[in-house]
This record gives structure tokens, C-alpha cells and sequence, in this order.
């Protein structure tokens, strides 16, 4: 198949009656919740780092000082297994001309008037977006997490930029838990979502209706090539 693709190699109609879609492979479900674990790992033994008030939560990770200690090394998990996620979807995730037509009318997403809105590839706008939010702030927080990572980095900047950085850490972090908070209700608002990361299928019902032009392609493909 020539021109843009929507679909990954990986992506197939596996059955027929009923039609039965491999939306996501089992590496990426696996690295997807690995990264989603890590995320919420920090977002605790970042808040008891944060305020006095909440540094009960370090009990989770063995007490302040082992809180202080892992919470980094948890941060470079969340980078790694978030840059696998980033090469294997980011193609898939680039700005199409559908996605303004979507955005014009979100009204229509809102009430879940799919005639309204135009045939989508792999993913929607919002589901762009949620991927590019995290992107961008989780290259900040790591960015900003070494140079305030004083056991390790003690001279990397000066005292100044590191509370500058410490600063726009938080800020940070606080933007990518409210993403997360986004990310999961639009999961659970839009039925189907949870389960094709879980189990790495979706109905065809639910292919038609969300996501027009990816099951197009893989149809297209199938019918072109009988190993498919």
C-alpha cells in the first residue's frame, strides 16, 4: 500500500464473525503500563517530597531518606520506557488535516455524535495531545530532575538555576499528573479504550466508529496481501 499509513504492522483483523481488531501488540501493552506504573510511582514519592503535609506517603518507599534516594531512578525509568512508547507511536501521532475538522467540532466529541466528525486514522487529536503533553513534560522533568539531583549532579548548575529548575520540576509535574487524570477519564469515558490495552483487541463496531480510516487501511491491506 502507497501514500500515508495509519496502521502499524502489527495492527490486523484477527476474525471476522464477529470482526475482532489487534489494535496493540503485547510489548507496547506491557511498556505502556510499565510506563504508567513508574508515572504513579513518582507522582507519590513526589508528593512526599513536595509538602510536609503529605510526607506520610514515604512509607511507601521505606521513609524520607529512601524516598529522596529512589525517586529519581524511578524518574529515569519513566524516561526510558516513555521513549520506547515515543519511537514505536510518534508517527502515528503526527498532526493530520482531519484533526482541525475534529477540533471544530469537539462539541460533537463531547456528546458522542460520531456523524459529526471526520474519519480518523490510529488515533484523535486528544489522544494526540495527551501524547505530546507527556512527551514535552516528561523531557522537562528530566532535564530539570538532574540538575536538582544534588547527590549525584552536585556542581552541574549553579545554586540559582537549581531552584529555578526545582520550580519549573513541580510545575511540570503537576501538569503531567492533571495529563494523566485526562488520560484515564477519556479512557474510561469513550467504552472499549481500556480493554484494547489490556487485552490488545477491539470490537469492529468499535473500529468503524472511532477510528474509520485505520480500519480502512487494515481491510485494504488484507485483501492485498493473503499473509495478512
Amino acid at each position: 500500500m502507497t501514500g500515508r499509513r495509519y496502521s502499524e504492522p502489527g495492527d490486523r483483523i484477527l476474525s471476522r464473525d464477529p470482526v475482532s481488531v489487534r489494535r496493540y501488540a503485547g510489548f507496547t501493552r506491557l511498556n505502556h503500563w510499565f510506563t504508567a506504573t513508574t508515572l504513579i510511582l513518582l507522582a507519590l514519592s513526589g508528593f512526599a517530597l513536595f509538602d510536609p503535609s503529605l510526607y506520610w506517603l514515604s512509607s511507601l518507599f521505606g521513609g524520607g531518606q529512601a524516598t529522596r534516594w529512589v525517586h529519581p531512578f524511578i524518574g529515569i525509568a519513566l524516561f526510558v520506557s516513555f521513549m520506547i512508547l515515543f519511537v514505536q507511536l510518534v508517527r502515528h501521532n503526527l498532526f493530520r488535516r482531519e484533526d482541525a475538522v475534529w477540533a471544530r467540532n469537539i462539541g460533537a466529541v463531547v456528546k458522542g455524535d460520531e456523524d459529526r466528525l471526520p474519519e480518523l486514522g490510529k488515533y484523535n487529536l486528544g489522544q494526540k495531545f495527551v501524547f505530546w503533553a507527556m512527551f514535552w513534560l516528561i523531557v522537562v522533568l528530566i532535564a530539570t530532575g538532574f540538575m536538582i539531583w544534588y547527590q549525584f549532579f552536585p556542581e552541574i548548575v549553579s545554586v540559582d538555576t537549581r531552584r529555578i529548575a526545582l520550580m519549573v520540576h513541580s510545575i511540570a509535574a503537576v501538569l503531567t499528573i492533571l495529563t494523566l487524570i485526562l488520560h484515564v477519564f477519556a479512557a474510561i469515558w469513550t467504552r472499549g479504550t481500556l480493554s484494547a490495552m489490556t487485552t490488545g483487541t477491539v470490537s469492529g463496531g468499535w473500529a468503524f466508529r472511532h477510528h474509520r480510516k485505520w480500519l480502512r487501511e487494515l481491510a485494504g491491506r488484507q485483501r492485498t496481501d493473503p499473509a495478512e
